[in-house]
């Protein structure tokens, strides 16, 4: 057998961000890739499947007997694995359930399962005297009713094991809370998330931790917070990584946050947690998952310290390395969203914005032409920005979002 460690990623489909991982997995020189997905490989571009070592389709990588499977069959042709890995969030317990039975090392599934149900989450930080949103699991509208009686309106309605806002709901009166609960237990099983809606400015954590310690970590603020977005087509989000990260002014949710990873068992791994700050000052923990963050957030965190963000998380889960990182300048993202429905058939404002900030952008996602309407808050396309202070990055964000406009048809 080959003598450098065979390292196995699971990716339910090629989206653009599981093929950017699975490139710089192949990409890194001491491994042997292996690979597990839904999907043909045939369908990955040619440089990427050639410099895959293994490759297995299955029907459901969240199906653990499928996975297991999948992963045995692998391990007979390259060997026993050094690491199974996963970025998607809905993958994590799975994959760990596949380490548990084959002996490979990483997070374990008791560690999986407390970052991705969102109540036995919110019961531990609770527990561990950690500000978070008063929550209730429930089955039945009328369960929904008493947990609105005792904290009123509005109330979030969501799955217990859900992501990126993805069946989320804002209730805010009696006949809303009945629709959207019934719609949660209808689309997500018996059983939902219900938790008090917090007035407050949402912002990210995303840490690195390395054998139980954070190595690094990186805040993000959003404008406004997703939720409004998805409730509101017009909006085109920004997200904001301000230069002063290790501000004191971030002392507290700092102090939150890494409690928050000790109490839910994180060893090694990257880390996104959502918070908010109200308006009195005070903070709540949202929520934390146990991987990689979206919305392009590994982007603004490798052009903020001038990094591979994606080859440095892979590093770490495979070989327990994080390098000295320093931090350069502020970044942020303007999502660039169509009103409206259909596809879109023009862009307004780019080249101004070009010819005004061209020596700010780091990247840009272009709207095509034909492209449809996306069903996220990122939209049809992006701009990021970076320079040394976040008061610059701010401003050019706020013009980005004025000037652009995606027009669909």
């Amino acid at each position: 057998m080959d003598s450098m460690p065979f390292v196995i990623y699971v990716a339910p489909n090629y989206t653009e961000n599981a093929v950017k991982f699975i490139d710089k997995l192949a990409q890194l020189p001491d491994v042997n890739l292996g690979l597990i997905s839904q999907e043909p490989v045939e369908w990955l571009k040619p440089e990427t499947s050639n410099a895959l070592s293994a490759f297995h389709r299955i029907d459901d990588v969240f199906d653990f007997l499928l996975l297991l499977a999948a992963t045995r069959k692998l391990a007979d042709q390259r060997g026993h694995p050094h690491r199974i890995l996963g970025a998607v969030e809905q993958v994590q317990v799975p994959v760990a359930q596949v380490r548990e039975d084959l002996g490979i090392e990483g997070m374990s599934v008791e560690t999986a399962t407390n970052f991705r149900d969102k109540r036995r989450m919110k019961d531990l930080l609770r527990e561990a005297g950690i500000p978070c949103a008063r929550h209730r699991q429930v089955s039945s509208v009328e369960e929904a009713s008493e947990f609105a009686k005792k904290v009123g309106y509005p109330i979030i309605v969501k799955p217990l094991a859900g992501a990126a806002s993805q069946a989320t709901f804002k209730s805010g009166h009696d006949h809303e809370l009945k629709e959207h609960v019934k719609s949660c237990l209808s689309a997500a099983g018996s059983q939902a998330l219900l938790e008090e809606f917090i007035q407050g400015d949402e912002q990210s954590c995303d840490t690195f931790s390395l054998i139980g310690k954070p190595v690094f970590h990186s805040i993000t603020h959003y404008f406004p917070n997703p939720l409004e977005v998805m409730r509101e087509p017009w909006i085109q989000w920004q997200v904001l990584l301000p230069r002063e990260v290790d501000d004191p002014k971030y002392d507290d949710i700092r102090t939150a946050a890494f409690k928050t990873l000790d109490t839910l068992g994180m060893q090694t791994g990257m880390s996104h947690l959502e918070w908010f700050r109200r308006q009195d000052g005070s903070i709540a923990i949202s929520e934390v998952a146990a991987r990689p963050p979206g919305a392009q957030i590994t982007t603004l965190i490798s052009r903020a310290n001038d990094i591979d963000c994606v080859s440095a998380w892979a590093r770490l889960m495979i070989f327990d390395d994080f390098p000295e990182v320093e931090r350069k300048y502020s970044v942020g993202a303007a999502y660039l969203r169509g009103q409206g429905q259909g596809k879109v058939v023009g862009v307004q404002g780019l080249e101004q914005v070009s010819n005004e900030l061209g020596h700010l952008i780091t990247d840009v996602r272009i709207p095509q032409i034909g492209q449809d309407k996306s069903l996220s808050y990122e939209g049809e396309g992006y701009v990021i920005i970076r320079h040394p202070e976040t008061s610059a990055v701010k401003e050019a964000l706020s013009h980005i979002v004025s000037t652009v406009r995606v027009h669909l048809g």
